[in-house]
């Protein structure tokens, strides 16, 4: 489990994913690593301990779809058959992620002033929907942050506020699918991890997810309100607390 999480710097918010060990070579950072206090967990990592129907269902499926596409071999019993089709299953899984971060790199790079000769039709689409909702703002990538409470994370893209026409910031969290944007709603983790990211980098911001589709180039952007994000902190809070006790930290 340890493995899956991410940890950051305490006292500068700097990624702090992997560490050298006692042998001199490069592992991941454990739980075991925090404990002095120079650590801290990631937003993602304190909301692993929600339990995330939609995404079991989407795991489930992929495991059915295996079945379907993939025929029982000749001799092979039921318990290889069946480790066979979680395999596939997993690598399905696995390229779906590398595909979101693909999509991910893309747009730090882009929105981080990276010169390419052409962009994805969905750039331009999440540009023009961002100056239509916010404003032409000035539009920051991946910052990443710690929190006196005792938690960090990395932000996909915020902007500061503007005092000249009193507007607060703004935090942006992308979600890749492969279904139509238009029709998906943002988890109640997605609620959490907004908030979270609000009050470590941009307090009083307007958070929102933009879900993307990187085959059909649609893009959906999703508001959250201020409610939502008030009671999302106050939720991430006790987990925050539920983690700390769990896992022994300070």
């Amino acid at each position: 489990m340890s493995s899956s999480m991410h940890w950051y710097c305490a006292t500068t918010g700097q990624p702090r994913y992997t560490t050298i060990g006692k042998n001199g070579k490069e592992r991941n950072t454990t739980v075991r690593d925090a404990r002095d206090g120079s650590l801290v967990p990631s937003v993602s990592t304190i909301n692993g301990l929600l339990s995330k129907a939609g995404l079991n269902q989407y795991f489930q499926r992929m495991a059915i779809q295996a079945t379907l596409d993939h025929a029982k071999w000749e001799g092979e019993s039921n318990e290889d058959y069946i480790k066979r089709l979680l395999e596939l299953a997993k690598e399905d899984s696995r390229k779906a992620a590398e595909r979101g971060t693909a999509i991910h790199d893309i747009l730090d790079s882009y929105f981080s002033c990276v010169y390419a000769p052409e962009w994805p039709n969905y750039v331009h689409r999440i540009k023009e929907c961002l100056d239509k909702t916010f404003g032409n703002r000035l539009w920051l990538s991946e910052k990443s942050f710690a929190h006196p409470e005792g938690y960090g994370g990395k932000v996909d893209l915020y902007s500061k506020p503007d005092p000249i026409n009193n507007l607060p910031g703004v935090v942006i969290d992308f979600k890749t699918t492969e279904k139509d944007p238009g029709e998906l709603t943002p988890y109640y983790e997605h609620t959490l991890q907004l908030a979270a990211y609000r009050e470590g980098l941009v307090p009083g911001a307007f958070c929102a997810n933009i879900f993307v589709n990187g085959n059909t180039n649609e893009i959906s952007l999703k508001m959250h309100t201020e409610q939502e994000l008030r009671d999302g902190y106050e939720s991430f809070l006790s987990l925050l607390r539920v983690f700390k006790l769990k896992n022994k930290l300070n």
